[in-house]
């Protein structure tokens, strides 16, 4: 800052605060702007407020005559923002006395791998010992948006050190285009590009350095095409959507809202979030040499369908190609699609070369190629009564699908289903829309689509209170579901779990008592806020249909008494194999270390379903127990004439009498149906119930904030194993959090990923889970339609994240009503610094937005900064 001497010898006053802060803005590069400036800005003059006090606080411990005290709310400026170490506390219903020691079903089993992932000797497609001859391939992507292909130059490419061959469209052997509805998913581009990140072609060599080097040197030309189609305004704008639009309704909407006392309208919009599973997108191509075979090791979720789009790819019969899943680093919906369009491209370079092609992406391209979570708008009227009753509701969902359709319209569909959360809305019309758009495809994300037309319903909820002048809980309560009703699809259900779940969450995190807490924090502290919010989940279970959720397995018992075990699930962390062996030693009665699990296989268990919609444990745990049972009718009448054998004299003698020591179990799936047409049916087949309470505290002058404290109340029936389940809760949360409060995806006007890696795109860490983290399983629960009365739980927790963001909500809105605000509070998702920061507003805001007139006003900063400008005070709600 330039040097004034004019201010020599001044009294260290609010008026020098004034002068310097206005100076800092303008000695300020005009150049300085872009992503966040106004934001950056704050950021320089809010630091340079927090230096005035240091220095005041000095001057005034020298000089108290001249400088008198800070007042005390406003030294929270002065006071550090640290984290502490989080702490957990996990509560679980003990075991029966009665169940056998030995029977492990309900116990606190450690992870089978957890040991393996913490020393790095757990195998992944990456660690796979290289196969002789190997090539490493690095993919060419599109670096427009929307576009024809002119030409591919590889002629600079094909010169490179150790390349071997470049790979395109021409070079695929059958289908390159896989049209499970209107719109192809393509392994190449072959005439036209219709995103950022599309792969073109692919460069083989005998390194991945090599091969990486001769992808940057192909040469491709673009001539472009119009429309380039980004968002979900652009998409509404040109009427770009996949098939079929949906609607449901129930009621007559029109005539309850000509009825009701009040009406708010408003819409909230929500990021996409990055799978950024640890494991980036890996895939091995061994050709084996005759027969047209191939084994192919790769990180999915869905090693059948990866098994037939690459069969179709090379066109061969299913039979010739074995895919073998060990485990996958992490997947949450985003290994499914993808990952076999990715394994397609490294199966056709393998075909081509007759090489062992091992394909495994950097985090960048693998950001950049493969889509997330689709980013989200909801727009909704509500009419209710000044009682807190909602009686209509109308409501628009739009999803910003990417180029090709993938899951889109499915999740579509299930953000319409999943809508009402823990509500019940008399009257209720609603339409979810699928954008076609020039971005790479989004796809599954662990929630399907509940994450975000449930925050649009909890932002309503929001809405309602802030008008009627009722608080938040109380709304929740007036409008949640009773007992034996109807969801708006016309599906029964007992929800006498729901209020379980939340009244225990009130007692357990002693809510009211921390309100009132929090409330005298805020009077006491001008620069630092604290929030507090409870929210409720219905989370319904189900996949919508029955022949996606069969399963099979098969259990081999060797003549040494141990088994072996495989079934068609994949471990993603999420601990099925643990989980299944748990299983099989209940049905057989051994200890689980007599059994093991070697790996998922397309060679053991033919046509398995995807692992998604939280449904592994279930399906596949029927499977393991029918396949148990059958072995163990077979080995009844030989431990009837021998009571007290042991089991390997069991087994022994079985094999001696010729007795079949293999069996296949099966399970039909869940009789789930949806007629959309009529709008009714019963996709689902039961529902979770939860409640979470967060409190956090937020830095008025930076919107950084700590999340201080989360009571989570979970029914997930008669968990198998806490332990695995309670983790499950834990993490889902957390990537709550993170969708909800941290992860950006940022693009270009031109449709380029701007945020590839870590550097530029924020997961949550350590600093960011709850100080104090209490996770209980709601006690005797019963479940009658999964394996031992349990319920799939992997992604109903991520859901209950929003706590935090209602909580920042609370907090920010105590800043505008000590403020003198009265607007009405629009955030939306995800709830970062950045608009925290501009919720808080204050002088400084006021600064980046009117500071031409502002710094003619003498005095207009004040030492705690509330004078706000005219335009924020005494407005009215939307």
């Amino acid at each position: 800052m330039q040097r004034h001497e004019r201010w020599a010898e001044r009294h260290w006053n609010e008026q020098i605060l004034d002068e310097a802060c206005r100076l800092i803005l303008k000695e300020i590069a005009p150049s300085a702007s872009g992503e966040k400036a106004d934001y950056k800005k704050t950021l320089i003059v809010s630091f340079f407020y927090r230096f005035f006090l240091e220095v005041l606080q000095s001057l005034t411990t020298m000089d108290p005559c001249h400088y008198p005290g800070i007042p005390v709310e406003y030294r929270s400026a002065l006071q550090d923002f640290k984290t502490k170490m989080p702490q957990s506390i996990q509560i679980f219903q003990d075991i029966d006395p009665s169940q056998s020691p030995q029977d492990p079903v309900g116990r606190p089993i450690m992870h089978q791998s957890g040991i393996k992932h913490t020393t790095g000797e757990a195998v992944y497609v990456a660690d796979l010992p290289s196969v002789d001859g190997e090539l490493f391939l690095a993919v060419v992507t599109s670096s427009r948006a929307h576009a024809k292909i002119v030409s591919i130059d590889t002629a600079e490419a094909l010169k490179g050190p150790g390349v071997f061959d470049i790979i395109t469209a021409h070079d695929v052997p059958a289908t390159n285009e896989f049209y499970y509805s209107d719109d192809p998913e393509i392994i190449f581009a072959r005439n036209k590009v219709i995103c950022v990140g599309q792969i073109v072609c692919a460069v083989a060599a005998d390194s991945d350095v090599h091969a990486k080097q001769a992808a940057a040197q192909v040469k491709i030309e673009y001539e472009a095409l119009e429309p380039v189609i980004l968002t979900i305004e652009e998409a509404i704008k040109h009427n770009s959507f996949f098939e079929p639009k949906r609607k449901l309704e129930q009621g007559n909407v029109d005539q309850a809202f000509e009825t009701v006392d009040d009406i708010i309208e408003g819409e909230i919009h929500i990021g996409g979030q990055e799978h950024f599973y640890l494991e980036t997108q890996s895939v091995l191509a061994v050709p084996k040499g005759e027969d047209k075979e191939m084994d192919v090791y790769v990180s999915t979720q869905h090693p059948a369908f990866i098994q037939e789009m690459v069969a179709a790819s090379l066109g061969v019969p299913a039979n010739r190609i074995m895919c073998h899943v060990k485990r996958v680093g992490g997947a949450f919906g985003g290994k499914l699609l993808k990952a076999g369009l990715l394994a397609c491209v490294a199966a056709v370079a393998a075909n081509k070369t007759s090489r062992a092609v091992r394909l495994i992406l950097s985090r960048g391209d693998d950001m950049l190629i493969t889509g997330g979570r689709h980013p989200f708008l909801g727009k909704y009227k509500v009419g209710f009564m000044n009682d807190g009753r909602i009686k209509a509701v109308d409501a628009q969902y739009y999803i910003n699908g990417g180029c090709t359709p993938d899951e889109s319209v499915v999740v579509a569909e299930v953000a319409l289903l999943k809508m009402d959360n823990a509500y019940k809305i008399p009257n209720l019309r609603c339409w979810a829309y699928a954008c076609k758009t020039n971005l790479p495809s989004n796809t599954a994300f662990r929630g399907f689509g509940f994450p975000q037309s449930a925050l649009v319903t909890e932002t309503w909820i929001m809405g309602v209170a802030d008008k009627t002048g009722l608080s938040p809980e109380k709304i929740r309560e007036i409008n949640m579901y009773k007992e034996n009703e109807q969801t708006h699809f016309k599906q029964k259900l007992d929800p006498q779990n729901l209020k379980r779940c939340w009244n225990e969450c009130m007692e357990k995190s002693a809510f009211y008592s921390r309100r009132a807490a929090v409330s005298e924090f805020n009077k006491q502290n001008y620069w630092k806020k604290k929030g507090i919010a409870i929210v409720p989940m219905k989370f319904p279970f189900g996949m919508g249909t029955r022949y996606l959720s069969q399963a099979a397995a098969l259990v081999h018992i060797y003549t040494d008494g141990s088994v072996l075990l495989t079934h068609g699930g994949i471990e993603m962390g999420q601990g099925i194999h643990t989980k299944m062996i748990q299983v099989a030693s209940r049905e057989l009665n051994i200890p689980m270390s007599r059994i093991h699990f070697c790996e998922t296989s397309t060679t053991t268990v033919p046509n398995a379903c995807a692992s998604a919609g939280s449904a592994g444990t279930d399906v596949n745990g029927m499977a393991v127990k029918d396949a148990c049972q059958t072995l163990l009718k077979r080995l009844q009448p030989i431990i009837n004439q021998n009571p007290k054998g042991t089991w390997n004299d069991w087994i022994k003698e079985a094999f001696e009498q010729s007795v079949s020591l293999s069996a296949t179990g099966y399970f039909r799936g869940y009789n789930e149906t949806m007629d959309w047409d009529k709008g009714e049916g019963q996709p689902f087949t039961y529902f979770l119930y939860g409640a979470a309470c967060s409190e956090v505290e937020i830095n008025c002058l930076t919107g950084d904030h700590k999340n201080l404290r989360t009571d989570i109340v979970m029914d997930i029936g008669c968990s198998i194993n806490p332990a695995v389940d309670i983790g499950q809760i834990e993490g889902a949360f957390v990537q709550g959090i993170g969708l909800y409060t941290m992860e950006e995806l940022k693009y270009s006007p031109e449709g380029v990923l701007c945020t590839r890696g870590p550097d530029q795109y924020q997961i949550p860490g350590v600093c960011d889970i709850p100080e104090q983290f209490s996770v209980s399983l709601l006690p005797s629960s019963q479940n009658p339609y999964a394996i031992y009365a349990s319920k799939g739980i992997g992604e109903a927790g991520l859901f209950l994240g929003c706590s935090v963001f209602f909580a920042l909500r609370d907090a920010v809105a105590h800043v505008r009503a000590e403020r003198g605000l009265k607007k009405s509070l629009v955030l939306n998702s995800p709830l970062t610094a950045e608009q925290i920061r501009a919720g808080c507003a204050d002088g400084f805001t006021d600064m980046m937005t009117n500071n031409e007139s502002a710094s003619s006003t003498p005095g207009a900063t004040s030492m705690c900064m509330a004078n706000q400008s005219a335009q924020d005070r005494n407005g009215t709600e939307n």
